[in-house]
């Protein structure tokens, strides 16, 4: 009877310690905090701008034949759809389309002379430096290329029978901001400036040739929404 009393006691006890181990992890798991690792979203690079854009050209250019001459171009108030590429945080890529139509009339000796009219696709990309430091408000500068397509042109008729722009390529700088909402929408101001000179042929009435420039130079004033995907 000792002996079996021995012999359970010694199961109890190897029982017991062998617990111990199990009880002791269970312990130490429960004592430690689970580790989370931190949520981190995916940073879209594309942003669009929808912006009405005014169009304010210099009102300056000549006709070779004239002497004395000036031609004026009138001003304009369009749509404009600007589409961004951000390589980085701070540097983008931006091209703005959109469509104009402006009228060019005679000046100086050629006061009070329609010259025509046309419409131009004046497609124009920019690399930007954004400034990330402001919070909402992100500001950038930026400079490119701009080329001009004209279109649908069309002489006044009476002085001017025939009136034709040539396409153009002319620099483009830029500043802007926009001013975040929120992580997607926010409001833009953008001012650029180009320097965009076509050369000018027409033909008057009784079939004279004359040639000429027309000295756009317009300023780009746009203010519309933003939107970062």
């Amino acid at each position: 009877m000792t002996k079996f009393l021995t012999a359970v006691s010694a199961l109890a006890m190897a029982a017991a310690l062998n617990g111990l181990p199990s009880s002791a992890v269970a312990a130490d798991l429960s004592a430690k905090p689970i580790y989370k690792a931190p949520v981190v979203e995916a940073w879209n690079p594309w942003m669009i701008r929808l912006r009405a854009l005014g169009v304010v050209t210099r009102d300056s250019g000549y006709v070779d034949q004239v002497a004395g001459s000036g031609l004026k171009t009138t001003d304009t108030l369009v749509p404009e759809l600007d589409i961004s590429y951000f390589f980085t945080k701070n540097i983008a890529a931006e091209l703005i389309l959109g469509v104009t139509k402006h009228s060019v009339s005679g000046t100086g000796t050629l006061a009070n002379v329609d010259v025509g009219k046309a419409w131009l696709l004046p497609p124009t990309l920019t690399l930007q430096y954004h400034f990330t430091e402001f919070g909402a408000f992100k500001p950038y500068v930026g400079a490119g290329v701009n080329y001009t397509f004209f279109f649908s042109q069309k002489a006044a008729g009476g002085t001017v029978v025939e009136s034709h722009l040539k396409d153009s390529f002319a620099p483009a700088v830029q500043i802007g901001f926009d001013y975040m909402f929120d992580k997607h929408w926010g409001w833009n101001v953008d001012v650029k400036k180009l320097w965009l000179r076509p050369e000018w042929s027409g033909t008057l009435a009784g079939g004279t040739p004359v040639t000429g420039k027309v000295n756009l130079d317009p300023w780009l004033i746009g203010t519309g929404i933003t939107y970062k995907f």
